[in-house]
């Protein structure tokens, strides 16, 4: 485990977890379904992964897409490496749509709709709700 995966609440948001990365439900949802797939390694360069993360990453990404379509049927996927404040290797997912999707009564707008996602305007859950994030989502893993 490295400090970037422990800021993003690794064990308690893991959803899926490779030899290579994990994939994390975002606490501070960007919008509804945002994950963050990160290495396990120390990494702080992309190009410092070994040729099997590259390799397994592919892998984690059909399986994130699968599981996201399912839940928030989005209309595009963006995946950001930013990597300014967390430096170990990372990507944030954040699934996009026009409008607003609504999940256990709150309403998850993309604010940036349909320019770059608004990083600054996350629906911030609780710890119950994150819980049920993890559980949902976690679920249409395949």
């Amino acid at each position: 485990m490295n400090p970037t995966m422990e800021k993003f609440g690794y064990p308690a948001t893991l959803l899926r977890e490779y030899e290579h990365w994990v994939v994390l439900v975002r606490p501070a949802q960007v919008t509804l379904g945002s994950l963050v797939l990160a290495a396990k390694s120390d990494a702080t360069s992309y190009s410092d992964l070994p040729s099997e993360a590259f390799t397994e990453q592919a892998d984690a990404v059909r399986a994130i897409e699968g599981a996201l379509r399912r839940f928030t049927s989005y209309e595009r996927l963006n995946y950001l490496m930013l990597m300014m404040v967390d430096p170990n290797v990372h990507l944030h997912v954040i699934p996009r749509y026009a409008g607003e999707r609504t999940w256990h009564g709150l309403e998850f707008p993309d604010a940036g709709w349909p320019g770059p996602p608004r990083l600054d305007a996350p629906v911030k859950l609780g710890d119950e709700q994150l819980r049920a994030l993890v559980t949902e989502v976690a679920g249409l893993f395949h």
